[in-house]
């Protein structure tokens, strides 16, 4: 990626870049990550700063959603911020703060969109990615008079409150507790509203299509309540891909890869929905046999990371959703800089 400083975010918080810059980046970032061994999507962990394994927050305290929750939680743990919040250098300017000189920002995305009339042909639009035209988003389309409309990437950067000078101190909410009961009792009641089957299997844990039921080993197989809550929530997001759940299919799109592709979107979906529900981050299983093949996948497609992303927060939202708990969100409706990842 290509951060930005406070001083230069000053004249501008919305990147130019194009949407194929931006989804190569972020990939070229993820890729990166995995090269190294390191799952980007694992939130930080360290002792005494519970607060920063949560969702990361805008300005007006809605969780960032998507991609950017990956952006933010690796920006978190390579920097050691303990915040949740982060702000655009004029949030922070509007507040009475300031950025520190010298400081480094991280970028997050949205979707912007555009439409315009055409006649005789097709016409680009501005700030539509290269070759995106009126009409086809992927351009190249053709007509007589008609209205068209593409929707592309735009990013602007944000800086963590640790990196701002004169800010208020804000009433964070804590993650979730399962104090009152234990936490795989809190996680089975949760798991009980969804309405999706669940088998025990001797050793293996993973989602069945053909007979839409999730199979589990024993609780006793693992080494601790958390560790089997994460599993399951894992193969939830998995069970969301069924046409009447969220519905998903990588197929069409990545074809030998679109395995890879879903394997990403449940890990991504299995954290996002971790946080949302107060389980410490953890490593579900060892990963070492799949990252060569979402390294692969990744650079095939430029855009398979952003779409998985983009789906697992759709199967998130389902099963939040579906359990009565979508309504706890703080909406993020009135934030103007709201992105759709």
């Amino acid at each position: 990626m290509d951060p930005t400083t406070g001083n230069a975010a000053a004249r501008r918080d919305v990147a130019a870049s194009t949407s194929a810059n931006i989804s190569t980046d972020i990939n070229a970032r993820i890729i990166a990550a995995l090269e190294q061994g390191v799952l980007p999507w694992k939130q930080p962990w360290r002792p005494g700063a519970d607060a920063a394994s949560a969702l990361p927050l805008r300005a007006n305290g809605a969780p960032y959603r998507g991609v950017n929750i990956v952006l933010l939680w690796m920006r978190a743990a390579d920097c050691g911020y303990g915040a949740r919040r982060w702000y655009s250098f004029r949030q922070a300017r509007a507040l009475g703060a300031c950025v520190r000189k010298g400081e480094i920002g991280e970028r997050v995305v949205y979707y912007g969109s555009a439409t315009r009339a055409r006649a005789h042909g097709s016409v680009p639009v501005s700030g539509l990615s290269p070759g995106a035209r009126t009409g086809d988003p992927r351009g190249g389309a053709q007509g007589d008079t008609d209205k068209g409309g593409a929707r592309f990437l735009r990013a602007y950067v944000v800086f963590n409150a640790d990196q701002i000078d004169g800010l208020e101190s804000v009433d964070e909410a804590p993650p979730a507790s399962t104090d009152a009961v234990t936490p795989l009792a809190a996680h089975e009641a949760w798991f009980r509203t969804l309405d999706i089957a669940r088998i025990v299997h001797p050793h293996r844990a993973f989602y069945s299509p053909a007979r839409d039921v999730i199979a589990m080993p024993p609780h006793a197989a693992f080494d601790s309540p958390d560790l089997y809550a994460q599993t399951l929530n894992h193969e939830c997001v998995h069970a969301t891909a069924a046409a009447h759940r969220a519905g998903r299919d990588f197929a069409p799109r990545y074809g030998s890869d679109a395995y890879a592709v879903e394997e990403i979107c449940a890990e991504l979906g299995a954290a996002y929905l971790g946080a949302h529900l107060g389980l410490p981050p953890g490593h579900i299983h060892d990963h070492s046999a799949y990252i060569g093949h979402w390294i692969a996948a990744l650079k095939n497609d430029r855009r398979a990371f952003l779409e998985a992303a983009a789906k697992a927060q759709v199967a998130v939202d389902w099963l939040l959703a579906k359990s009565g708990r979508l309504g706890a969100i703080t909406p993020g409706a009135a934030c103007p800089e709201m992105e759709a990842l």
